[in-house]
């Protein structure tokens, strides 16, 4: 993997051409996970209320057969007829959905207005000029209820106001506004500022608070290491859940899967703790089962969090097995495994995505699968959207970060402290 980054004094010096290609990564890695995670989304979600999809994955089932969603009508995914990776090679094109099209439309939107801090009016414009309205939108829950409220004329944050927004504590914003993390490289106080009313934009309380884990391990994710992959991840995840208030069922989460995977445990006795902790015996304050909500809240944003940090955890770095763990792990798998591909992409980079897989894949992406209005980029590729993610992230630097470019060796120059553990 190469570092694109090193401190000189106290400041982060960053190849802007590796920055380039870390971005690229990025959005190659959430795509795979993105559509690999499909192929068992909602296919395990435990059984408890009416609901009941029988035991869950195991290790042993990737590659086999993939089983029906609870929407599947009794037929498997079409993506795939075995739970295994879903790619596109040279000559296809990778599809938008809601784990990346939503980011791409922020990014575009703040290239757009020239600002790092999008405005309710800039924001409610943007999702109606290229969100459709009355066709398939591929928004659920807490977005297409924020997306009806914005129709109505109100602008964000009240758009996830509990008293407006009943699923404000879903897992929308989890899987909206991972990338503003990047454009804060090694600042995630400035990210997490950025980022603030696109959070709530769907999401309040514990919902926010995870957006936020995300964003920060995302900024930290620059940060040069020595140190193997696993200790990187734990390290930029540590410092991540110190920002997330101790009483909060957030914290209590990350503090139990950390547990139990320091104990040494499998990742599937894991998972099986955390269905019977949190959804059977309602424990450290997170009572969805109690709201006897539709597949007793198969896409609320606590649930989906502690999955998501068992693929983390036990992927140890490794990205292909982070997706497979994500895959297998149960609820609404596709989330989990984009925002850790994207993550890992990031880090990997484009080379080092292909190197681990041991093939290319191709660089197309269709926005226009989900999303609308964004001609001549209908279809774009990654190579374009991470110039344009550059471009998001130099006006931060610049405008917000007391940063400088260095010409000679093409580097950003940023002002940089430790983050507190």
């Amino acid at each position: 993997m190469h570092k694109p980054a090193r401190i000189i004094g106290d400041s982060l010096w960053v190849s802007k051409s590796a920055y380039a290609d870390k971005l690229y990564g990025f959005w190659l890695g959430q795509c795979i996970g993105n559509w690999t995670g499909l192929v068992t989304e909602m296919d395990k979600i435990g059984n408890v209320g009416d609901t009941k999809t029988g035991a869950f994955y195991t290790r042993d089932e990737w590659g086999q057969p993939d089983e029906p969603s609870i929407w599947g009508e009794g037929v498997p995914s079409e993506l795939s007829k075995n739970i295994d990776f879903v790619f596109k090679g040279q000559g296809e094109i990778w599809g938008a959905d809601d784990d990346t099209d939503m980011e791409y439309m922020y990014q575009h939107l703040l290239l757009t207005h020239k600002t790092p801090y999008l405005t309710p009016k800039q924001i409610r414009q943007g999702w109606l000029h290229h969100i459709h309205e009355k066709e398939e939108n591929y928004l659920w829950v807490s977005n297409q209820k924020a997306f009806d409220l914005m129709q109505n004329g109100m602008l964000p944050p009240a758009t996830s106001d509990p008293e407006n927004n009943p699923h404000f504590d879903m897992i929308d914003a989890q899987l909206t506004t991972e990338i503003f993390g990047l454009f804060a490289p090694g600042h995630p106080e400035t990210a997490l500022k950025m980022a603030w009313l696109p959070i709530r934009v769907t999401a309040r309380k514990e919902a926010a608070l995870i957006a936020e884990f995300y964003i920060t391990m995302h900024s930290l994710a620059i940060l040069p290491s020595n140190q193997e992959p696993e200790s990187q991840i734990m390290e930029i995840a540590t410092i991540a859940r110190a920002q997330v208030p101790d009483t909060t069922y957030v914290a209590k989460m990350f503090d139990f899967v950390a547990s139990c995977y320091i104990s040494g445990i499998p990742w599937e006795a894991t998972r099986d703790s955390v269905y019977n902790r949190y959804q059977v015996q309602q424990m450290d304050g997170y009572t969805v089962t109690s709201r006897n909500l539709y597949c007793n809240g198969c896409f609320a944003g606590g649930i989906n969090f502690a999955a998501s940090l068992i693929s983390l955890f036990y992927g140890k770095g490794n990205l292909p097995e982070t997706i497979k763990i994500g895959t297998l792990a149960g609820w609404d798998s596709d989330n989990p495994t984009a925002t850790w591909g994207g993550l890992l992409g990031f880090i990997y980079g484009k080379d080092g995505i292909e190197k681990a897989f041991g093939r290319s894949f191709s660089d197309k992406f269709n926005i226009h699968r989900t999303r609308k209005n964004f001609e001549p980029y209908a279809i774009d590729n990654f190579r374009h959207m991470a110039i344009n993610g550059v471009k998001v992230t130099e006006m931060t630097i610049l405008k917000e970060l007391n940063g400088r470019v260095d010409k000679g060796s093409n580097s950003w120059v940023i002002p940089w402290n430790i983050p507190k553990k």
